[in-house]
């Protein structure tokens, strides 16, 4: 099994501690800035970073959906990973300065792949799907903390 990665990356005209603290606040913002690829979203323990227990569905696809419940924990300053109890799948979002005002956001997510052709589709398709629902998420990031 080969490791699939997924990388977006954005810059947006707010500073880094306001877009990591809206990333952050699972039991706000976070909800109101998933795209529609996202369902059935639930705090289930913590709401705000480190602690943080969430769930939710991904359709990736319209043949995969995948139910994720996932960790959050803040290894260093301005990086947020999610480990996906049901998954190898690890998201981590990093926000960094970009000048006045603006912040670069980085969001890598990492899983386990299949093997054989499959394994092949994979690599090669899903990191792109993942990347434009990531982008999206960003954008209304974006907007959100904007304003």
């Amino acid at each position: 099994m080969a490791q699939v990665e997924a990388t977006t990356e954005r810059i947006v005209a707010a500073d880094a501690e306001t877009v990591f603290d809206a990333l952050a606040d699972y039991s706000g913002t976070r909800g109101k800035v998933l795209p529609e690829q996202y369902s059935e979203y639930e705090v289930r323990e913590g709401g705000d970073g480190e602690g943080t227990l969430v769930h939710w569905k991904l359709q990736a696809t319209s043949k995969r959906v995948r139910d994720c419940l996932l960790e959050v924990t803040e290894p260093t300053d301005g990086e947020l990973v999610e480990k996906d109890r049901n998954s190898s799948m690890v998201t981590t979002w990093r926000v960094t300065p970009a000048g006045e005002g603006r912040s670069r956001v980085v969001v890598t997510t990492v899983w386990d792949g299949a093997g054989g052709i499959g394994g092949f589709f994979e690599r090669t398709f899903a990191p792109k799907g993942l990347a434009r629902i990531h982008d999206a998420l960003l954008a209304r990031l974006a907007a959100e903390v904007e304003k």
